[in-house]
């Protein structure tokens, strides 16, 4: 059997160094923070899309490192995951080895199938094939851009599909591209410019609470932060859908004032004032969503972050927020649907369908 090039099949993509899947644009690292850079290394919510018509099993050939002990608060399983629609239906271990093959049984059916590999052993996957049929790429899927910090890397949740991103993304019908980045997410303008040359059919921008820690703000220094990232994003993407969400609860932040005197409780009212007075001045296509009463304290692993659960009832809000967008999303300006075409391994649209 012939090994597929896996470029057919991966999901999730934002840009490429080489043969690896990045997350930030690789002529551009020099201006970005290290902790972004770093982060950004990592293939979160990279995935493998497909059917299997008439195939017993799927094998992976791929290379993984030993996982950074830090990463292991957002990946917690070294694993394979097998999913076909909102069931995970197989896994297999993943060993870090310079070259691996991982197999995974098929259930019944053509699919479409998802694999979610272990993210926190940077997996580059070298190639793809069927075990007694044909392997072919899932349909196209509007792209949906996600930016955001550790929440939206996935931080806490025990499976890389579990994170909100891939949660909402499945129930929406969208090609979720990850671009969470823990630890940073503080409205680098940089990171600003590079979201508005991705394609994107969908936009979301959940970032603010590092604003209250790793680097302080002020609630008017964090207020026109946000006006000028969204101007950047809108340079790029002037009538795409966008959702910004305000930063979720964080009890011991709420009330307390950070090194300029902000309380996350009033960090979280400059952002949502600032995506309001955009609204106002004529972006009919912005949408902001509360962070604050979305999640409870039971939700949140340590405080700050959730698990699964809460993982779950931020995707199922953020579904919601998005719901009347997507559909205008399925087809282009220029009326062909993208789940009738096909895109490169860039995300770009190759002009079938």
């Amino acid at each position: 059997m012939t090994w597929l090039d896996p470029d057919l099949f991966l999901r999730g993509v934002a840009w490429r160094d080489g043969v690896r899947t990045v997350r930030a644009d690789p002529a551009d690292l020099a201006r970005l923070p290290w902790d972004t850079g770093a982060r950004a290394l990592l293939p979160i919510g990279v995935r493998l899309e497909f059917l299997a018509p008439g195939a017993r099993a799927v094998e992976i050939r791929y290379r993984a490192a030993v996982p950074d002990p830090a990463d292991e608060l957002h990946d917690l399983a070294h694993v394979f995951a097998l999913w076909q629609g909102d069931r995970c239906v197989a896994e297999t271990f993943a060993e870090p080895a310079e070259e691996a093959v991982a197999v995974l049984v098929l259930p019944p059916g053509d699919g479409p199938f998802t694999v979610h590999p272990p993210q926190g052993q940077s997996p580059l996957i070298l190639g793809v094939r069927a075990v007694g049929g044909t392997l072919l790429p899932a349909p196209a899927q509007p792209r949906w851009v996600v930016h955001g910090d550790s929440i939206t890397e996935g931080w806490w949740s025990t499976r890389p599909a579990h994170a909100w991103p891939a949660v909402a993304g499945r129930a929406l019908g969208l090609d979720a591209v990850n671009l969470g980045y823990a630890g940073s997410a503080r409205g680098e303008l940089c990171v600003a410019e590079q979201i508005a040359t991705l394609p994107a059919d969908v936009l979301t921008l959940a970032f603010g609470t590092n604003c209250w820690s790793g680097v302080p703000f002020s609630a008017p220094l964090l207020y026109e932060t946000v006006r000028a990232f969204i101007t950047l994003v809108r340079a790029g993407h002037p009538g795409t859908p966008l959702l910004l969400v305000s930063p979720l609860l964080c009890p011991d932040a709420e009330d307390t004032p950070n090194a300029l005197g902000a309380t996350l409780r009033e960090l979280r009212t400059a952002l949502e004032e600032a995506g309001a007075d955009l609204v106002r001045a004529g972006d009919s296509r912005l949408s902001v969503l509360p962070g604050r009463d979305v999640l409870g304290p039971e939700h949140l692993a340590d405080g700050l972050h959730p698990h699964d659960a809460g993982h779950a009832r931020l995707a199922a809000a953020v579904t919601e927020a998005l719901a009347p967008y997507v559909s205008a999303a399925d087809c282009r300006s220029d009326g062909r649907c993208h789940r009738s075409g096909s895109h490169r391994p860039d995300g770009r649209h190759d002009g079938r369908g």
